[in-house]
Order: structure tokens, then C-alpha cells, then sequence
């Protein structure tokens, strides 16, 4: 398929606060992204997602975006960006990065002005209403991070809407000027080079014109969340079927440069399979998205089938993007991947690993996943997120997997930094550095280059078609078909050693190269715990 390049294409997310500190400020910046790329390509994924560094007063760390065509000073500036994008593009890497259209800081000039009202220039750019007969908010939605969604401007005399903290209002993308201003932005970056777009929570895009209330959705058990947001059935703040046609705004200023692309993040609210295959199919819309609801499932064999069937069952031109861990989320070296005791089984993250790269679609991995770095723990001194500070400590934010990557082991500051980090450096991945993990053939970052270098040799990975095959518990197993190739995959989801069927492997091969072996026993095939067979099918 000319030109489409990000179908299964292994994307590595870059936080640039925590990658690379190259002025000793102790916060990461682009110019320690550029110092450190020749180690990402040597990886062997396809492409960079760069998480924010527009200007922004930082009260959600960049997703509070002040001026979208600026680069914040503690990140550098235009030309550190230029120069990454010309040394990622040297190396053979894509780059994507982020944009927040739903929303900008109340920092940003045209929030600023938008609070005038009257004859003011961007009256309309933002979603404002009328208070309620007493003086209550229009409506009873919620913001993700806790308290009403709404926030009274006295100024303006209005409530502004905003889903995430009062310090981002939402931007009203109903409205054609506010659209082109966004459009704008986004092809002054494409004219830099950039490949792409990873669209920020593209579920909060549009809202109801009306703004009708959300019904209530009872706790379970009776006992109310930390978190209010879950105590509503959220059918009118977000998931509107006129995102569509934002979405094909979007495509159309993306048709008008040769291969780009754009990756769409979903929430976890239910759906979102369908939502994914609705936003993909076809050419109108987006490229591929991503669902925050995968990585927050309760992990094993039962949501792995799950997965696998909706994937067999959508559109075929539809595009979904996989994801296991990221900057919103905890790590899953320590989400999915604990044992009983609670530290990482590192079986279980290899498996994750290869059951990640399996999956069709694109992939998503986020700096330090191919160490295994675990979920830091951060005393509520050390936050800084606020979402974690608002919920502290039924729920402790996302600090916790944005601790800086640890490329020394006995470096100051694990080589990130030669100043005071912005998060304290986990003392736990000092042994998982890069450089002692570069001196270990076994570990966990050669597996994940051994495993990549694999798979880009075996076309039916990367672009083919995915059928569900039946296989007995623990066991999961599916096929991938393309480019004149079938290849089998067999999953053991048991701590223990499983046979395999002579029914389920006959007529295949098994492949080598990607770092998981076989067991022989008694006469049959095994799977070791949490092994994996590939086998190419002879038919």
C-alpha cells in the first residue's frame, strides 16, 4: 500500500520531560531527544510520537498548549525541533506529534479573548452558556479530574465548559473559524516535516448542541468513587457522532501532504472497539486510533479473546492502533505483568511484549517498555500531576511511569540528568539501565530488538489479516495471513508448562528468530509459562 507507511508500524512515544535532560535543568528537552535517537532507531521501530512541548504554562504538563506554532523554552526551541526532525528523518524515523484540539490553556490569546464576548474576535471559539435560573451551571457534567465540567467567568458573565482541569476550556470546533485556526496550526508543523499527528482525546472533540444533562450511572456495590466521574453515563459531554466530521476536516488537511498520518486517542469509555473500526474504515476519517480502554481492562485470556474477535470482525479498512503502556497510565511491566508477590514476572512481560507485536494493527511503546521498567512509587511530597493530587491516595496520578529513563547505572541521576530531576529517579531501575541492559544478552532490551528485527520479516505481522483460531485454556491462538504468507500464533496464558494440540499444529513449521523456545516432552510439543509458538502453515 504506497504511502501508508503506519500501517503496522511500531511507534515509540517519547515524554520529553523524562527521556533525555541535555542542559542539566533536571527536565528532559529536545535536544536530549536528538542526542539519544541513534538509541531509539537501533530499536528497530518505524516511527517517534513526541509528547507535547508547545508553549504552556505546565498546570497538565504541555496538554495545556498556550501557543500551538511555539515551542516552550523549557524544551528548547524551533530549531532543536528542526534538527530533530531532520535526525530522526536521517535515521529512518517517522515523527509524530501530539496535538490537543479540544481544548487549549486559559492562558492562550485567544481564551483571552474570547472572554470579552461582545464584538471580540474569538467570542464564539470557545463553548460558553448561561448559568441556570439559580445560578447553577447549565448542566450536571463532570470533569474527568473531579468537580463540575463547568466554570463561572465573571468577566464574561458565562460558565465555560472544560473536561479536564478549569485551566482548559474547551474549544467550540462547531465553529468554522475555530476549525481553520486549528487546521492552521497543525499544517504549520507539517510544513516542518512532521509525519503525523497523535490527536489528543479525540471522545471529547464534540459534545451535545444541546447540552443535556448525563444520566446517572449507580457505583457498583453502592460506594462512591474517589473518582465522581464514573457516576455518570456519558452520552451527551462526549462520543458524539458529529466528531465525524472534525475527524474529516482533519483528513482532508492531511490528504494535502503525501504520506502523513494521524493517530487518534479514545477513552475507556465502553464502545470503543466499535468507535475505532466507525473512526478508521474507509479514507474519510482517521488513519488509526487507540483506546485508553485496553490498557485499564483487567488483563488475561478472557480480554485477549475479546480483542481478538472484535479485530477479526471489523471493517478490514479499518485500523486499529495497540497500546499497553503510556504516559496516562501505569507501566505494564507492573500493571499486568506482577506476579503473585508483587514484582514483575519477567516471563509474563515477554510474553506481553510478543503478544503486543502479534496483534494487527499498529503499535504504540512507550519509552522504558523495552527495559521493563516497573511502576514507580512516588511519595505525595514528589507529585506533581494534578490529577493525582486532586484523588491522593485512593488514586496517585501518573507520576508514577513518567519517572525519567535511566540510561547509567552509576551515573548521577541514572545519566538522565546532571541536575535535580523534575521527578525523583526510581533507585529500582538503576539495575534496568540501558547500559547494563546493553552489556546482557538475555535482557529485556535485546529481546525487544531481537523480537522487532524478527518481525519486520514476516510481512503477514505487519500488514496481514487476523483469524481467530480455537485452542483449549490456557492456551490462546490466532493466524495472521498476508502477502502470500500464514503464520500461527499460539499463546500459553498458564504459569505452567501446556501441550500443544497435534490438531492445532499440523501442517506448520515453527519459525525461529524471535527469542521464544519450544519444549520437547514425552513425544509432543510444549509451551513453556507464558511461552509463544510462531509457525508458518503449509496449504
Amino acid at each position: 500500500m504506497a504511502g501508508e507507511w503506519w500501517r503496522g508500524a511500531v511507534i515509540y512515544q517519547i515524554y520529553p520531560r523524562s527521556f533525555f535532560d541535555s542542559n542539566g535543568d533536571g527536565i528532559g528537552d529536545l535536544a536530549g531527544i536528538v542526542d539519544r535517537l541513534d538509541y531509539v532507531a537501533g530499536l528497530g521501530v518505524d516511527a517517534i510520537w513526541v509528547s507535547p512541548f508547545f508553549a504552556s504554562p505546565m498546570a497538565d504538563f504541555g496538554y495545556d498548549v498556550s501557543d500551538y506554532r511555539a515551542v516552550d523554552p523549557i524544551f528548547g526551541t524551533l530549531d532543536d525541533f528542526d534538527r530533530l526532525v531532520a535526525r530522526a528523518h536521517v535515521l529512518g524515523l517517522k515523527v509524530l506529534i501530539d496535538q490537543v484540539w479540544s481544548h487549549t490553556s486559559d492562558q492562550h490569546a485567544w481564551f483571552r479573548d474570547s472572554r470579552r464576548a461582545g464584538d471580540a474576535l474569538h467570542a464564539d471559539w470557545y463553548v460558553w452558556a448561561d448559568p441556570s435560573p439559580d445560578g447553577t451551571p447549565p448542566n450536571n457534567w463532570l470533569s474527568v479530574f473531579g468537580g463540575p465540567a463547568w466554570t463561572w467567568d465573571a468577566q464574561r458573565r458565562q460558565y465555560y465548559l472544560h473536561h479536564f482541569l478549569s485551566c482548559q476550556p474547551q474549544l467550540n470546533l462547531r465553529n468554522p473559524a475555530t476549525m481553520e485556526a486549528v487546521l492552521a496550526s497543525g499544517a504549520f508543523w507539517l510544513d516542518r516535516g512532521v509525519d503525523g499527528f497523535r490527536l489528543d482525546a479525540v471522545d471529547f472533540l464534540t459534545h451535545d448542541a444541546k447540552l443535556r444533562s448525563n444520566p446517572p450511572q449507580p457505583p457498583p456495590g453502592g460506594v462512591f468513587p474517589a473518582k465522581l466521574f464514573g457516576l455518570q453515563s456519558h452520552i451527551h459531554d462526549m462520543t458524539q457522532p458529529d466528531v465525524l466530521d472534525v475527524f474529516h476536516a482533519i483528513r482532508r488537511l492531511l490528504d494535502g501532504y503525501p504520506d502523513r498520518t494521524t493517530l487518534g486517542e479514545l477513552s475507556s469509555q465502553a464502545g470503543a472497539a466499535g468507535r475505532i473500526a466507525r473512526y478508521t474504515a474507509g479514507t474519510d476519517y482517521l488513519h488509526m486510533a487507540y483506546s485508553l480502554g485496553f490498557m485499564r481492562a483487567e488483563f488475561g485470556r478472557d480480554i485477549v479473546l475479546q480483542w481478538l474477535a472484535d479485530a477479526a470482525a471489523a471493517d478490514p479498512s479499518s485500523w486499529t492502533a495497540w497500546s499497553f503502556s503510556n504516559h496516562d497510565v501505569p507501566r505494564v511491566a507492573s500493571r499486568w505483568g506482577n506476579s503473585p508477590d508483587g514484582t514483575p514476572d519477567r516471563d509474563l512481560v515477554r510474553m506481553l511484549m510478543g503478544l503486543l507485536l502479534s496483534l494487527r494493527g499498529s503499535i504504540c511503546v512507550y519509552q522504558g517498555e523495552e527495559l521493563g521498567l516497573t511502576e514507580s512509587v512516588i511519595g505525595f511530597g514528589d507529585l506533581h500531576d494534578p490529577f493525582g493530587i486532586a484523588h491522593y491516595p485512593d488514586y496517585v496520578g501518573r507520576d508514577g511511569c513518567r519517572t525519567p529513563m535511566p540510561w547509567q547505572i552509576d551515573a548521577a541521576q541514572a545519566g538522565f540528568t546532571t541536575g535535580k530531576p523534575w521527578l525523583p529517579v526510581d533507585t529500582a531501575h538503576r539495575q534496568l539501565s540501558v547500559d547494563v541492559q546493553e552489556r546482557d544478552p538475555s535482557s529485556t532490551l535485546h529481546q525487544w530488538r531481537r523480537f522487532l528485527a524478527w518481525r519486520k520479516t514476516h510481512p503477514a505481522l505487519i500488514g496481514g489479516d487476523l483469524e481467530l483460531v480455537a485452542a483449549p485454556a490456557p492456551l490462546v491462538a490466532f493466524r495472521r495471513i498476508g502477502e502470500g504468507e500464514r503464520l500461527l500464533v499460539v499463546i500459553n496464558f498458564g504459569d505452567d508448562i501446556a501441550d500443544l494440540p497435534a490438531r492445532l499444529i499440523a501442517g506448520t513449521h515453527p519459525t525461529s528468530g524471535h527469542g521464544f523456545a519450544l519444549v520437547e516432552r514425552a513425544g509432543s510439543v510444549a509451551l513453556p509459562r507464558y511461552g509463544m509458538l510462531f509457525a508458518t502453515e503449509h496449504r
